[in-house]
C-alpha cells in the first residue's frame, strides 16, 4: 500500500488518475449498451452485434490515428474535440434508435463515434510517464491503472444492464455518453500534468513510411501481437461463457462469471503493483503469457457454472500482471516522443482481438457448441505464448538498447 500512496502523492497524480477513470468508464458500458438498446428497440441481436462490432473496429483504427496526432500536437488539443464529436454521434445513434429509423441509418454515426473515441487509458499512462521517471513508481502506476481498468469492467456492464432494463433501453447508452463528456472535461482541463509535445528527430522524415511505423520498432510488434491475441481470448471467453451458461440453463449467471474474471484480474494487478520485482521485465512478460495459456486449459474441463467460475478466476489472475508488463515494456521500447502512439497500439490490439475472438467463438458455437469455442480460447492463448517465447531474445536486447537503467538492473540480476 505504501507504494500506491507514494505515487498518488506525486503532484497532480490523484487528480488526473481519478479523472481518467471517469473518462474511460463509459467504454466499459458502451458495447453492451448498444446491444441492449438495439436488441430491445429493433428486436434483432444480429443488428445489435453488427453495430457493436462496427463501433469496435472503428475505435481500433481511429485510436491508432488519434494517438499519433496526440504525440504531435498534445492531448487536449486533439482529444477534447474528438471526444465531443464521439459523444455527439453516439447521442445521434440513441435518437435514431428511439425514433425507430431504418437500421442502416445507425451505422454512420456509430462508426464515427467509435473512430473519434480514443483511448483515455493510454493518455493516463502517458501522464504517469511524464510525472515520474522512476521504474519502480511507473510499475506501480501501471498496476494501479490496470486495476482501475478491471474495476470499470466489473461495474460497467452491471450498471448498463440495470439502466437498460430498469429505466429505458437507451439509458444504458446515455450513461456512457455523460461519463465520457464529464471525464474528458475534468481530465483535459488539467494542463499542468499534460505531457509536453516532443519534437521528432529530423532523420525520421528521411525514413520510408513503413519503417516509421511504431510497430516496426524492435520488440514492439511482438508485444502488440501478444496483446491482440489476449484480446482474442477476452472476446472468445465472453461469448463462450454466455453460451455455456445458457446450455446449463443458468444464463443469468454468465454475468457473475465474467465479473469474477475481472475481479480476479483487478486483485492480481493491485497485488502485483504493490511489490518490487528484481527479475528482468521481458522474462516476467513471457512467464505471464505462459501462465495465461496454462490457465485456459482448465476451461476445457469446465462442465458446470461453479467450475467455470473457478477456472475463470485463475485465468483472471494471470491477465492484469501480463498486461502491466506489456505496457511497461512498450514504455521502454518506444521513443519518448511516440509514447502515446505505442501505448494506444496496445489498446488497439485488445480491441481488434476481442472482435476477432468473439466472431470466431460465435461461429464455432453455432456449428459445434460451446465446447469448441472454449477450445478456441486455449488456442488463442497458445499462439500468444508461442509469439512471446519466440520474441524473448529480441525483447531482452531491445529493452537493454533503449533503457540504460534496465541494462544495469539486468546485469545486477544476472
Amino acid at each position: 500500500m505504501r507504494s500506491y500512496r507514494e505515487i498518488l502523492a506525486i503532484p497532480g497524480a490523484l487528480k488526473f488518475s481519478a479523472a481518467g477513470v471517469l473518462a474511460r468508464s463509459g467504454g466499459a458500458m458502451m458495447g453492451l449498451g448498444i446491444v441492449l438498446m438495439v436488441s430491445a428497440l429493433y428486436g434483432s441481436y444480429g443488428l445489435a452485434g453488427a453495430l457493436a462490432a462496427a463501433n469496435g473496429v472503428a475505435w481500433a483504427i481511429g485510436t491508432a490515428v488519434l494517438s499519433n496526432l496526440v504525440d504531435r500536437y498534445g492531448q487536449r488539443r486533439v482529444m477534447y474535440p474528438a471526444v465531443v464529436v464521439s459523444a455527439t454521434m453516439l447521442m445521434v445513434v440513441v435518437v435514431f434508435a428511439v425514433l425507430q429509423l431504418p437500421a442502416w441509418t445507425l451505422f454512420p454515426p456509430v462508426i464515427i463515434s467509435g473512430a473519434t473515441g480514443g483511448a483515455p487509458g493510454a493518455l493516463v499512462r502517458a501522464r504517469w510517464n511524464h510525472a515520474t521517471s522512476d521504474p519502480g513508481q511507473l510499475h506501480t502506476a501501471y498496476s494501479l491503472e490496470s486495476t482501475l481498468d478491471e474495476l470499470t469492467f466489473v461495474i460497467g456492464p452491471v450498471a448498463a444492464t440495470a439502466l437498460s432494463v430498469g429505466v429505458h433501453p437507451a439509458a444504458g447508452l446515455v450513461a456512457p455518453i455523460i461519463l465520457s463528456l464529464v471525464g474528458a472535461k475534468l481530465f483535459y482541463s488539467q494542463r499542468e500534468t499534460e505531457p509536453p509535445v516532443m519534437p521528432r528527430p529530423a532523420s525520421q522524415q528521411q525514413t520510408p513510411l513503413w519503417r516509421r511505423l511504431i510497430l516496426m520498432a524492435p520488440g514492439v510488434g511482438a508485444v502488440v501481437a501478444v496483446n491482440l491475441l489476449i484480446g482474442c481470448v477476452f472476446g472468445a471467453i465472453d461469448v463462450s461463457v454466455v453460451a455455456a451458461a445458457t446450455s446449463w440453463d443458468v444464463r443469468a449467471a454468465s454475468g457473475v462469471v465474467l465479473a469474477v474474471f475481472s475481479l480476479a484480474s483487478g486483485l492480481a494487478g493491485f497485488y502485483y503493483g504493490s511489490r518490487t520485482w528484481s527479475s528482468p521485465l521481458p522474462g516476467r512478460f513471457v512467464v505471464g503469457v505462459l501462465a495465461l495459456f496454462a490457465s485456459t486449459l482448465g476451461l476445457l474441463l469446465a462442465n458446470s457454472i461453479l467450475l467455470l467460475s473457478a477456472v475463470g478466476f485463475l485465468v483472471g489472475v494471470t491477465v492484469a500482471p501480463t498486461l502491466i508488463n506489456g505496457n511497461t515494456l512498450i514504455g521502454r521500447l518506444v521513443p519518448r516522443e511516440r509514447l502515446t502512439e505505442g501505448l494506444s497500439w496496445m489498446g488497439t490490439g485488445i480491441g481488434i482481438g476481442a472482435s476477432i475472438g468473439s466472431s470466431v467463438a460465435g461461429q464455432l458455437i453455432d456449428s459445434s457448441g460451446y465446447h469448441a469455442s472454449l477450445v478456441s480460447v486455449a488456442a488463442f492463448a497458445l499462439v500468444a505464448a508461442a509469439i512471446a517465447l519466440a520474441s524473448l531474445r529480441t525483447l531482452r536486447r531491445a529493452a537493454v538498447n533503449t533503457d540504460p537503467e534496465y541494462a544495469e538492473d539486468a546485469d545486477a540480476v544476472h
